[in-house]
């Protein structure tokens, strides 16, 4: 198979599952196994920017604010709190980088979690029937959101959102709330990873390391950035009325089949 349709399947795959709250690392990492690819990290970083940057728009009334209102305590509040569980997610993180922190390359931790995230997916939203849930950011939500961003990055499968998502849950916080305040802290947490990435790869490139087609990795990006816009339009309106149920039986439903798929 050429390697430009390669490239299109998985940026369709990680443009819809980035923000889905089911692992878009998960997800490639199973998908370069089925295609029998090996993309470099510097690739799957680069098209989950792409990604991250099409929901800006999706935040409008937020982004106003950002721009315009920057002045009111309310404002200033909540971007304290971005930069805050940023701050902690990008020093814990840089601290694994250096210490040469990768993620496994094989499929079975990944099924583990994406079953575990299912099931608490779905032990959550039981736990939480009745409840008044609330839409105010509380600090310890953004301490769990900064903790939720880390178990994903140790741990592929986890998905960052559904991690973020379900400790915000367990904290009382709203599910739209909950989803608005992960993708934003989201934003600068991979953009800030994806230009590390691409600093390092031109200005301090592995020796004998495979040069990277830069050509693909835009059309990957591109095409990632129009299919995350879809996606995530598409779920804001959904948890407006659903809850994260479905979600949490596809993740067991995928983990069996990973699980088969390594005992053939």
């Amino acid at each position: 198979m050429p390697d430009w349709i390669n490239v299109v399947i998985l940026a369709v795959i990680e443009g819809i599952t980035e923000f889905i709250p089911v692992s878009s690392t998960g997800h490639l990492l199973l998908a370069e196994h089925l295609l029998k690819v090996h993309e470099s990290d510097l690739f799957n970083i680069v098209i989950q920017c792409g990604a991250v940057i099409a929901v800006l728009p999706l935040f409008p009334q937020r982004l106003y604010k950002f721009v315009f209102e920057w002045r009111q305590k309310e404002t200033q509040d909540y971007l304290l709190k971005i930069l805050t569980a940023f701050v902690i997610t990008g020093a814990v993180g840089f601290v694994l980088d250096k210490k040469g922190f990768k993620l496994p390359d094989n499929l079975m931790p990944v099924a583990w979690a994406l079953l575990v995230g299912g099931v608490a997916f779905l032990v959550i939203e039981w736990w939480l029937r009745g409840k008044k849930m609330s839409d105010g950011i509380t600090w310890p939500v953004v301490f769990a959101v900064a903790g939720g961003q880390l178990i994903a990055a140790v741990f592929p499968g986890s998905s960052r959102s559904g991690s973020t998502i379900m400790l915000c849950l367990l904290l009382g916080l709203s599910r739209p709330a909950a989803t608005e305040f992960s993708f934003l802290v989201g934003i600068p947490t991979m953009l800030a990873a994806g230009g590390l990435k691409i600093f390092e790869a031109l200005h301090h490139p592995v020796a004998g390391a495979p040069q990277e087609n830069w050509g693909l990795v835009l059309l990957a990006t591109a095409i990632a950035s129009v299919v995350s816009f879809i996606a995530v339009k598409w779920l804001l309106r959904y948890i407006q009325t659903h809850t994260f149920n479905v979600f949490g039986w596809y993740r067991i439903a995928l983990a069996i089949a990973i699980f088969l798929l390594l005992l053939r």
